[in-house]
Order: structure tokens, then C-alpha cells, then sequence
């Protein structure tokens, strides 16, 4: 598995991976803004299989999420990449991200929900955007319990209210679901899991497994 990250994906990043890669035969693709239709007319015409995930795509676990459509599609790759690691049993999957969301899927492979928050720069821009005094402060591995500084004071509060939130979260899931597997991912997930205090496997790449599993799920059910 290889990661190669590009801001704007385009027809001409796809036919240089394809050079790269000439295995490479099947896509899948996951995006929340408005495609470019070059993009999926190559996608279509140069790939054996390829899929636009979106609500109505079949997958390998079960989707008990009452409104399917509004399930953002990084959510639903996670829960399906941690079942394809620990299948059979409950996994708490918790992406810190812009937003920090809370996945749940159960041991009989069914997706159940889960919850979202705000995450960790989103907390230090509300604090200065919504007040009219309160500086911009950066995240650190180093502070205080007690802040002696304003700076300190927003640190602790906005790091500390996200660790008690996570591991009391991990412990209301623990005490209901035997077994309880956590999975921390996301681009905050490196840090955060430095102050943690819970025992969590942290996978950058849960989101990518997923998109894959989904991919060959459907490959199978041709």
C-alpha cells in the first residue's frame, strides 16, 4: 500500500500512477466535493472496475445508520477497514481529524452509529474566532494542568477536554461491548495518542483498508 497525497486530483496524476503501477486495474473513489467529469469518464473508460462510493454501494458489514446518506464516507471506509482487521468483534473506531468521530462496529459485523466533536484545531480556532480577546494558540505535547498564562489556560482546556472526552468514551464502550478493540486514526491521532491514557492501536491508513476492502467486495460480486 502506498499513499500519495495531491491537493487537487486530476486525469494526468492518475495516468502517471498507472505508468508507475501497471498492476493497478481497479479504482474506487471517495470525495466530498463535486467531481471533475474528465476525472470520472477516465476513471470509467481506463479501469476494469471502478466505483463512486457513495450510500447505495454494497458493503461487506452491515450499515444500521438510519440516514445512510448523510454517513460521511471517511466514517463508513474506517468502520469497514477496522472490521477487515478485527472482523467478529466490537471496535471503537475514533478519528481525530477536523472533526473527532466516534464509530462503533459491533462483533456481529454491523455498523452501528457512533458521534462527532469538534476536534483539536477546530477547538483552538473557535476559542479565537468566537471571543473577542482570546488569542490563536498551537497544540503541544507540553503543558500544564493548571494554566499560568492565558496561552496555557486555552491549552489545557481545549487538550485536556479532548483526552477525558476520548478515554471516557473508550470506557462507556468498554463496560457495554466485551472485548473492545480501539482503533485511533486520523492526522491528530500521532499526538494525541502520546497523552492517552487507554489502550488504543493507532492505523494512520484505516480509511484506505477500507476503501479497499469495499473495492473488492464489489470485485467478487460481479
Amino acid at each position: 500500500m502506498f499513499n500519495v497525497p495531491v491537493d487537487h486530483l486530476t486525469v494526468d496524476h492518475l495516468k502517471m500512477l498507472k505508468d508507475e503501477h501497471v498492476q493497478m486495474k481497479r479504482a474506487i473513489l471517495s470525495s466530498t466535493k463535486l467531481v471533475d467529469q474528465q476525472l470520472l469518464e477516465y476513471l470509467n473508460k481506463d479501469f476494469t472496475q471502478f466505483i463512486e462510493l457513495d450510500h447505495l454501494t454494497p458493503l461487506p458489514i452491515a450499515n444500521l445508520y438510519e440516514t445512510p446518506e448523510t454517513l460521511g464516507k471517511d466514517r463508513i471506509a474506517a468502520a469497514v477497514g477496522a472490521n477487515e482487521l478485527f472482523p467478529n468483534q466490537n471496535v471503537l473506531v475514533i478519528d481525530a481529524g477536523t472533526a473527532i468521530t466516534y464509530d462503533f462496529v459491533s462483533a456481529e459485523n454491523q455498523y452501528l452509529g457512533g458521534n462527532i466533536s469538534p476536534g483539536l484545531q477546530m477547538r483552538f480556532k473557535a476559542l479565537n474566532q468566537f471571543t473577542d480577546k482570546l488569542p490563536l494558540v498551537d497544540s503541544s505535547a507540553y503543558f500544564s494542568e493548571i494554566g499560568k498564562n492565558t496561552k496555557e489556560a486555552i491549552r489545557g482546556g481545549v487538550q485536556n477536554g479532548i483526552l477525558f472526552e476520548i478515554e471516557k468514551t473508550i470506557e462507556i464502550f468498554a463496560e457495554k461491548y466485551e472485548d473492545l478493540q480501539v482503533i485511533l486514526t486520523g492526522g491528530d491521532s500521532a499526538f494525541l495518542s502520546q497523552m492517552l491514557n487507554a489502550d488504543v492501536l493507532v492505523h494512520l491508513n484505516l480509511t484506505l483498508i477500507g476503501l479497499n476492502r469495499i473495492l473488492e467486495f464489489n470485485s467478487t460480486k460481479k
